[in-house]
């Protein structure tokens, strides 16, 4: 039995698979009915309106509608859309057991403790037949698949069957209808001999009690019955009769339910004996049996279209299937063997022609588990796997027959000539005549094809064998795959990978794509890790293309893998699928009836990407250019991997093309969307990346498009342009602007302009004194006269005061690194000319246009300050004429002399001509920016810590969620921000500017490349020591809380150590083991004092698990005291005395061992526990860090990856109460605080 998903809840007394999503509707008995998925495992809805346990529940085959019936007498119908209850329809009187829909006709069964069945039509929301007849409760009661039949089955140890064709008659229309049926119909009369609705065809007699489930077979006239004397019966009908077959004998307690299975010969039943058996409908023998420990089984349902099951017990249900639905196939070149239905067949993927080679032997019911071909012998290996009994495993060697294929039909198929059939976990080619079989005692045994051993190669954790190539073998080790050479018997690579279940190699054997459960790990032929990916529901198949992509399949999707990690979903599945060859955009598949399938798949995103990657420009552009590359995830890529600039050539956004632009420094195209745009927000971005790349005209156009006074002044003043600062004080003057007014005569040094400012503020003090200090008498005199007697005296030392004068006028832009053109901006300058172009056509702006248009504001006729008044007072914006010059000044007179050349000619003289020397002497970019060493302390190290130094938090996250479980990161917050602090000094290098960053390294005698760069690390394993004391301190002085905040602090903060030596990692390692254990101790001995004041026997219990944990031996008195005192006053003298023995074996104080020999006296003459305690001290345990009760060695038992303290298996997937931070149960790859654990 695979089990596909396991749900908790109450008691599970109805089940529903829906037909087409996957779905699974649970019906409780404490009255809840819960919608789950079952392939992403998650809880999707609950309904809750029965009064009392839900027992029927049907989802409706093609509405989304759900039927529901409970012991509160009603049956309701849900619409799970609106997630509402429709209507509910009422009748019956007692218990309602089950309610279903019909497949065809607009009704719903009921079957009753009230010993009727009911028929409703939900349309109508009437009954439409009463069927009675039965005596005691019905249990059970269903439709035909396909005739007006119904089954019943009840306590009165009958199962009925009864015709339902006169209801049918009577309330469903067919064309072929007479005069008398239709006036039937209508008035609701019966005919002359009063024709029932329903009628008793079959009463099957033969249970010795109650019959708890009847139920038809899907295509063959037989019904299956379970019944409450243990046994399942099988029963054949035809028109006049029917009568029992068979008797399955097995179950030791009633038999709940019990189903047909819809495509073998098997029937499924289970029952209050906690099991599940699957019988063999010819041989009526149980084949297999699935017990669980303490849930009874109530309910069976089965999948409507797929292998699938469910069954519902005491605590919940599962989802399984009975066996694996994985075709085997192999794929040499372009053909593929496969089996099916018993015979090997051969595929030829370039003509599609699939013929049977030969018929293959019988063996074990199980389907094959893998298959190896060996295309030099034309020999196959079949391994056939029980996974309950791996001892019962075999292999066969079968040799194709060379004539095989040549007959296109089955019936002239020969038989397989007599294979080899050995045992073994799995057997595959190492050589032309050699092949390695895993054996049951893991040992690895090398055959020729005569099936005979030629040699043997032991070795201690081997579970499971695959294909490497000639010689060699990969062999998964616990959590590891090895590179196995046989012939030498050493390994020579390995990798760790989590239980990884396929190995498929590419097609020059250069990289291999490892396939785990959740996982898809790439290597190359040294088994170095490439990339890891993680997916959510199981990885199924995959299959390499011929241009280095791993095309894989999971549960729902199709989806992509480059060899750097990038990945992605290329189109969505209904059902799984097997890739067994990808050739361009088709995908070749088998399905789950191992039928060959073509898929079309789309594959320009990861060409696009594979392209990007491998530099091939002229791809990415040709593709840029032609294919729909379209959605933010593809721009958001092209950010992330440095090339904004490609990006550039198919966003039509124009707010997007702007971010872009700035990103990758192209002002031209910045400044073509800030125009479009004209938005506020983008000139003021603008104008900072230019003033940047010093580029003032933009910088200066962007100010005026702006308004912003203040920064245009100040531009015109450091670049010297006096001029155009004249000309903004005019402006500031019409504004009435008096403060800038005045700056801005203050730098230009006009003193009259000042002077006569002050005088319009009647400021005539300070005027008097500027004009006089200054040496304009005669405006002094003046300001003198129009003053009271407050003269202000003027210093007779004063100085002139004037700005320096700029020694030249700088107009032209920054001179900016001549590089060569980028392919892409070459590209688009080639891409982007026109043709032909017209007056009102602009083209995209260059250097040139931009210097154009920008100076044009600096020297066109008329005064530009006057300009900017005009603006101001018509409200218009700044320049806007002088911008718009080049598409005034061109008239249409000169429209028809424009030259239309041809597309050869056109890519010619792009790049020549007089107008073109900037663009022929190089291209002016800025440089591009660099690394930091953060970036590349990422890129070199795989530990946590290194990650949290350089600020890559996520990153980090995702290395802890891996290496240790981490999933909450609420208790890290404070640790990560603590250490990255540490991780840069900051220093000044000139006053008023930011501080500049160093970044220590711990290895900077090593550093010589940054490929070596890794960071200082401030927290030591010393440091974690001394906080370790502190926090046995806090435990000696009682102060549990705090200890255990503080014990915490350090557990997590352990797996952000760098060490060097394994001593460090041991020592790391204990002291994990020292704080769980402290943090179980402190926090149960904290729910201890919770607990109330008569709960003496728990508390004691919580005082004697205490003393098992391994403690210090000054704590451990204070344990083992606290436990002998509770013991002795409930009177347990026995577990006193032992407690006693082992307090003084710690040698105490002289006055608690005088104590203590005193206690233990008297217990040794009573050895007795008046009330004995869930408290075994002989058998060792670990206590359940959430529970608080001990876990016998031997039981179940699931981890914290982190701390490694223990819990019952009901917790698994919860929060750690240790940690708080990691998930119990999870896998992880273990701690990795140290380089060398990665070598």
């Amino acid at each position: 039995m695979l089990t596909k998903f396991e749900s908790k809840s109450a008691r599970v007394k109805g089940l529903t698979f829906h037909p087409k999503r996957p779905w699974v509707l649970t019906s409780l008995h404490s009255g809840i009915i819960q919608l789950w998925d079952y392939r992403m495992k998650t809880l999707i809805d609950k309904f809750d309106e029965h009064d009392g346990p839900v027992r029927g529940i049907h989802f409706h085959s093609a509405q989304p509608l759900f039927v529901s019936g409970g012991d509160d007498y009603k049956i309701k119908v849900w619409n799970y859309k609106s997630r509402k209850c429709l209507f509910t329809l009422l009748g019956h009187l007692d218990y309602i057991r089950t309610t279903f829909f019909h497949h065809e006709y607009p009704w719903i069964i009921s079957a009753s403790d009230d010993q009727t069945i009911r028929i409703w039509n939900w349309q109508s929301r009437q009954c439409v037949c009463v069927m009675t007849g039965h005596n005691h409760y019905v249990m059970c009661a269903q439709f035909h698949p396909t005739d007006d039949l119904v089954v019943s089955a009840s306590l009165d140890q009958t199962v009925r069957v009864w015709d339902i064709s006169g209801l049918r008659k009577k309330n469903v229309y067919s064309a072929p209808d007479s005069i008398q049926s239709q006036i039937q119909r209508t008035t609701g009369t019966p005919d002359l001999f009063g024709q029932a609705d329903a009628i008793v065809k079959h009463v099957l007699e033969g249970h010795d009690r109650g019959v708890n489930w009847a139920t038809f077979h899907p295509t063959l006239p037989l019904i299956v019955t379970a019944a409450d004397d243990r046994v399942v019966k099988l029963w054949r009908m035809n028109e006049n009769k029917a009568w029992e077959v068979d008797t399955c004998r097995g179950h030791y307690n009633n038999v709940s339910c019990v189903i047909f299975h819809a495509r073998q010969d098997l029937i499924l039943s289970n029952g209050e004996d906690k099991s599940i058996r699957v019988w063999d409908m010819t041989k009526r023998v149980s084949i297999n049996t699935f017990r669980r420990e303490n849930d009874r089984f109530w309910i069976l349902a089965i999948h409507p279209t797929l292998n699938l099951f469910a069954a519902g017990h005491d605590n919940g249900m599962i989802v399984f299937k009975l066996e694996r639905e994985r075709p085997v196939y192999a794929v040499v070149g372009n053909l593929v063997y496969y089996v099916k239905e018993k015979y090997l067949r051969r595929l030829e993927i370039t003509t599609s022609k699939d013929v049977p080679l030969m018929q293959l032997r019988s063996g074990p019911r199980s389907p094959y588990y893998s298959m190896s071909y060996n295309p030099a012998e034309n020999a196959i290996l079949l391994t056939t796997r029980v996974p309950s009994q791996p001892d019962t495993s075999i292999y066969d060697l079968y040799t194709i027959p060379k004539d095989a294929g040549e007959s296109s039909s089955a019936s002239q198929t020969p038989d397989a000539p007599e294979g080899r059939r050995s045992s073994g976990l799995n057997a595959v080619w190492v050589a032309r005549n050699r092949f390695a079989v895993l054996d049951k005692n893991h040992v690895i045994l090398i055959k020729n094809n005569k099936n005979e051993i030629t040699k043997k190669i032991q070795l201690n954790n081997c579970d499971e064998i695959f294909y490497a190539g000639t010689g060699l073998l990969l062999i998964r080790e616990n959590d590891h795959i090895s590179l196995y050479d046989a012939q030498q018997k050493r390994s020579l690579a390995s990798v760790r990978v989590g239980k990884a279940k396929y190995a498929i190699w590419s097609n020059d054997m250069n990289y291999l794509s490892l396939l785990a459960k959740h996982q898809l790990v790439i290597c190359n032929r040294k088994l170095e890790q490439l990339c890891i990916i993680q997916e959510n529901v199981p990885v199924k198949s995959g299959a390499w293309d011929d241009s280095g992509v791993f095309i894989y399949t999971t549960s729902n999707h199709i989806k992509y893998a480059l060899i750097n990690g990038d990945h992605g979903i290329i189109r969505t599945l209904d059902l799984p699928i097997y890739i067994t060859k990808v050739k361009g955009n088709s995908v070749f598949c088998l399905d789950r009836e191992v039928r060959p399938r073509l898929l079309t798949i789309d594959p320009t995103e990861f060409k696009f990407k594979l392209a990007l990657i491998n530099r091939k420009y002229d791809e990415v552009l040709h593709m840029v250019r032609t294919a729909k590359l379209v959605g933010q995830s593809i721009i958001a890529y092209l950010q992330k991997k440095g090339y904004p600039e490609v990006a550039l050539h198919f966003v039509k956004d124009e707010k997007t093309r702007f971010g872009l632009a700035l990103e990758c420094g192209n002002i031209d195209i910045a400044l073509e969307a800030a125009r479009a745009l004209d938005d506020k927000r983008c000139w003021e971005k603008l104008a900072d990346i230019a003033l940047l790349q010093g580029n003032h005209q933009i910088v200066e156009m962007a100010y005026q498009r702006t308004k912003n006074f203040d920064k245009l002044a100040f531009l015109y003043l450091i670049t010297g342009n006096l001029e155009k600062l004249r000309k903004m004080m005019k402006i500031a003057e019409v504004r009435k602007d008096v403060s800038g007014q005045f700056q801005i005569a203050m730098l230009l040094g006009d003193v009259e302009e000042r002077v006569k400012l002050l005088r319009q503020c009647n400021q005539k003090s300070l005027a008097y004194v500027m004009a006089a200090t200054h040496g304009l008498d005669e405006q002094a005199e003046q300001l003198r006269d129009s003053l009271d007697d407050k003269i202000p005296e003027i210093n007779p030392n004063a100085e002139l005061i004037l700005p320096p004068c700029p020694i030249s006028q700088q107009e032209s832009n920054w001179p900016l690194l001549a590089v060569s053109k980028g392919f892409f901006d070459g590209a688009a300058i080639r891409g982007n000319q026109p043709a032909t172009t017209t007056g009102l056509t602009p083209s995209v702006p260059t250097k040139l246009t931009a210097d154009h248009r920008i100076e044009d504001t600096a020297t066109s006729g008329g005064d530009w300050a006057d300009d900017e008044v005009q603006m101001e007072l018509d409200e218009d914006d700044i320049g806007r004429e002088n911008l718009n010059a080049n598409q005034d000044e061109q008239g249409e007179g000169w429209g028809d002399t424009d030259l239309e050349l041809p597309p050869d000619l056109e890519g010619a003289s792009a790049g020549g001509g007089a107008g073109d020397e900037d663009d022929a002497g190089g291209y002016f970019v800025a440089p591009t920016k660099g690394q930091s060493v953060p970036q590349y302390w990422v890129q070199n190290s795989k530990l946590a810590v290194d990650h949290v130094l350089s600020g890559s938090f996520e990153s980090a996250m995702r290395l802890l969620h891996d290496q240790v479980g981490i999933v909450s990161f609420e208790e890290y917050k404070q640790i990560f921000l603590q250490i990255y602090t540490r991780s840069r000094t900051a220093y000044t290098a000139l006053p008023s500017l930011p501080a500049l960053y160093a970044y220590p390294l711990r290895n900077w005698r090593d550093a010589h490349s940054p490929k070596l760069f890794f960071p200082a690390v401030g927290m030591k394993l010393e440091e974690l020591v001394a906080r370790l004391q502190i926090a046995y301190r806090l435990t000696t002085n009682g102060k549990f809380q705090e200890a255990v905040e503080k014990f915490r602090s350090i557990l997590l903060s352990a797996p952000l150590l760098v060490v060097e030596s394994r001593q460090d990692i041991l020592e790391s390692q204990q002291l994990i083991e020292i704080c769980k254990e402290y943090i179980v101790g402190l926090q149960m001995s904290m729910a201890k004092k919770d607990l109330a004041k008569d709960d003496e026997k728990r508390s004691c219990e919580l005082a004697a698990y205490f003393t098992h944990l391994q403690l210090q031996p000054v704590h451990k008195i204070m344990t083992l005291k606290s436990a002998l005192n509770q013991a002795f006053k409930m009177k347990n003298y026995k577990i006193a005395a032992s407690f006693a023995k082992r307090l003084l074996e710690l040698g105490p104080t002289p006055d608690v061992a005088q104590q203590t020999r005193k206690v233990l006296s008297v217990c040794e003459k009573n050895p007795i526990d008046e009330q004995p305690l869930n408290y075994d001290e002989y058998n060792p345990f670990d206590i359940c860090a959430a529970s608080y009760v001990p876990i016998y060695r031997g039981n179940p038992i699931v981890k914290c990856p982190l701390s490694g303290a223990a819990y019952l298996p009901e917790f698994k997937g919860q929060l750690c109460r240790v940690t708080k931070a990691t998930e119990i149960g999870k896998e992880s790859l273990g701690l990795r605080i140290s380089m060398s654990q990665f070598r």
